[in-house]
């Protein structure tokens, strides 16, 4: 009975262990390329209330600003972030905006993520409170899209992954290309 534990435990460690030459040589290692940051502020936020999926809310863009080494402009006013709350506070955020570059293209931005921490740490950013960003989980995955053909047009085909910190009245964004 003992070596049968064994071969059932062995054979799925061993695939774990086993690493594919051939792949490893071959696949890329994703690397990041910081695209722009940005800082965007915000309306109070809308409580819906209570839902079957979770607590809603809606926090309106007013505007902002977006800046990098390729690209900077403002955030036009008229987006949103519909976040669902759910029970242990975990935020899931669903943004939709759009950005003006100083050259005066218009990018589509939809940003979707979650935002997560104990709850007091919860309970302090809600309060307005300055709370350091290590001390919370805000990532996101962005879609844009942009003119095709313009000088932005590689954003359409890019992969963009961001990080974020909420303060009281404005969410600070980090945007990044996957390479």
């Amino acid at each position: 009975m003992k070596k049968t534990c064994l071969k059932f435990f062995a054979l799925p460690l061993f695939f774990l262990l086993a690493r594919n030459p051939l792949a490893e040589d071959r696949l890329p290692k994703p690397e990041l390329e910081f695209l722009f940051e940005m800082t965007a502020t915000l309306e109070p936020p809308q409580e819906l209330g209570r839902t079957q999926y979770g607590t809603r809310r809606i926090i309106n863009i007013s505007g902002g600003t977006f800046s990098g080494p390729k690209i900077k402009g403002t955030v036009l006013r008229g987006g949103a972030d519909w976040q669902t709350v759910r029970e242990d506070g975990t935020a899931d955020l669903v943004a939709r905006y759009s950005l003006k570059t100083d050259d005066g293209l218009i990018i589509y931005v939809e940003n979707t993520g979650i935002r997560t921490a104990p709850r007091a740490v919860l309970d302090r950013l809600a309060r307005g409170e300055d709370v350091p960003p290590s001390e919370y989980y805000m990532r996101t995955a962005a879609r844009m899209e942009v003119t095709a053909g313009s000088k932005y047009d590689w954003l359409n085909r890019s992969v963009i992954l961001s990080t974020g910190m909420r303060r009281a009245d404005s969410v600070v964004i980090r945007f990044y290309r996957v390479l």
